[in-house]
């Protein structure tokens, strides 16, 4: 069961000139910046046209109080459900992406398991 005291973690990421940041468990934050790392390194290999722009792991921090209401805050879970519908959606032929899709997945399911363990130990 989760810990009641979840300590989270904020990702900022640079996509050009626009930033977010991506609240993450403290336990899986360096799998979002891992994950990042490797889809930069295999973004190149794809062959399909619709490639997505993928933003830079900047920085991690524990506390983050945004003063600029143009900068997105995304639940982890949030932002890797969206990440996974940008690369579901790539046409690729030649590049086996389906292994790049598991890391995803496999990111998004540890998420989701810890997303309900933080509810059910908020309801005890």
């Amino acid at each position: 069961m989760a810990n009641t005291e979840q300590v989270m973690r904020y990702g900022l990421l640079a996509q050009g000139a626009r930033l977010a940041f991506v609240e993450m468990p403290e336990t899986h934050m360096y799998q979002l910046a891992a994950l990042i790392g490797r889809l930069h390194k295999e973004i190149d290999k794809l062959t399909a046209g619709n490639k997505p722009d993928l933003p830079v792991f900047v920085a991690e921090c524990d506390n983050l109080e945004v003063a600029d209401k143009t900068v997105q805050v995304w639940t982890g879970l949030d932002y890797i459900n969206e990440l996974e519908k940008t690369f579901a959606a790539i046409r690729e032929t030649e590049y086996p992406l389906i292994s790049l899709l598991t890391e995803i997945r496999a990111l998004q399911a540890q998420l989701e398991q810890w997303y309900e363990e933080a509810e059910e130990a908020r309801a005890l």
